[in-house]
């Protein structure tokens, strides 16, 4: 049985046969599996030997009528397609930079039948301090969406490798690429990376920084807050 036979036949236990009775027609769910399997194929990015990178963020927009049947079963539509992307990329052997997330949208200038797949590969980040993932008021911090990274050490360094205060899993980031040198003022500095450091979109070898500013590592970009 192949990924997609296994993953109709899933779904569909877990909503007791409904998906067979509810879906003769317009968008079916397997449509967007084998979408997201092509979205993978046409986005998969070589970075290195034996590094292929595949998007881990996805959404899927569907017409507004095509939203409304598969809404009731949306949480569930969602864990299977997202379990759906990581099995195929381990089938590959792709590299997935985080955790994978498919959302199911609607965009009213869809007609009904027709859906669309959104995607990008977003890097993972983590912390050693403990508690990084909690907002601190009066503490300087790298802002990621919504999780904050505070800058507890006089100087935190940047980058891919493990040995690194703050570890970005992005393919474009070097080992060590760069550091936060807290002070007056605040000082980035590059560390001789591969593809360069950015401080509110200019390269730099060291600069200062200021609240708001944004530091950019790959694809990556986080945001500085003074506390």
């Amino acid at each position: 049985m192949g990924l997609l036979e296994r993953f109709e036949d899933s779904l569909d236990r877990m909503v007791n046969g409904a998906f067979a009775r509810a879906f003769k027609a317009e968008v079916q769910p397997v449509e967007i599996a084998a979408a997201l399997q092509r979205e993978i194929d046409d986005r998969a990015a070589v970075t290195g030997r034996d590094r292929t990178v595949i998007p881990n963020i996805f959404n899927v927009e569907l017409s507004d009528h095509d939203y409304k049947r598969l809404a009731v079963f949306r949480d569930a539509l969602q864990s299977e397609l997202a379990d759906l992307v990581k099995a195929y990329g381990a089938e590959q052997q792709y590299t997935l930079l985080g955790s994978v997330t498919v959302t199911i949208s609607t965009d009213e200038d869809l007609e009904t039948g027709i859906f669309r797949v959104r995607s990008e590969a977003r890097a993972e980040v983590s912390a050693k301090q403990a508690g990084s993932n909690a907002p601190v008021a009066d503490q300087p911090r790298l802002i990621l969406g919504d999780t904050a990274y505070p800058l507890v050490r006089a100087i935190t360094r940047l980058g891919r490798g493990s040995e690194t205060d703050i570890r970005v899993e992005d393919p474009g980031c070097s080992r060590n690429h760069c550091e936060i040198i807290l002070g007056q003022p605040v000082l980035v500095r590059d560390l001789g990376s591969t593809n360069g450091t950015f401080v509110n979109g200019a390269k730099i070898t060291e600069t200062a920084i200021e609240d708001g500013g944004s530091v950019s590592l790959g694809s990556t970009t986080l945001v500085f807050r003074a506390g």
